[in-house]
């Protein structure tokens, strides 16, 4: 499963080109540093998540989640668009928030990885949130 985490994130990397003006741009994970997620959720109903993720620079621009469902586990992280061009300037503590919504289709619980980057052994570290289901 890390391998497998790890070879998704590496492919994130690629450069691409946006545009007919031929701007480049990469992607680039960002590690989650808060989430607002309800304490419950109900079968069969929809609930927004609000994933909190620093901002580095004004060429950081989000583009999506990393998503990966196994069973009841589900592992997030933000996806941004890296433009590489001369004028971006850097943000210190902006913080920003992406939203996503999540529908309740089982019982139990269910986990939720938000990713926060990796330990000095290069390991990725986790906000590990638990939500059980009610009838």
């Amino acid at each position: 499963m890390k391998k497998l985490i790890a070879i998704c994130f590496a492919v994130l990397t690629m450069s691409c080109s946006v545009n007919d003006d031929g701007e480049n741009y990469s992607f680039e994970v960002l590690p989650v540093e808060s989430v607002d997620i309800p304490n419950e959720f109900q079968l069969g109903q929809t609930y927004l998540i609000t994933v909190s993720y620093f901002r580095p620079s004004t060429c950081y621009n989000f583009k999506e989640f990393y998503y990966l469902k196994e069973n009841n586990e589900r592992t997030i992280a933000p996806i941004t668009y890296v433009f590489d061009r001369n004028d971006c300037e850097t943000l210190d503590d902006v913080l920003v928030e992406a939203t996503f919504n999540f529908i309740v289709t089982s019982n139990g619980s269910y986990i939720f990885k938000f990713w926060q980057g990796e330990d000095a052994e290069g390991e990725p570290i986790y906000l590990t949130i638990e939500i059980p289901v009610i009838d």
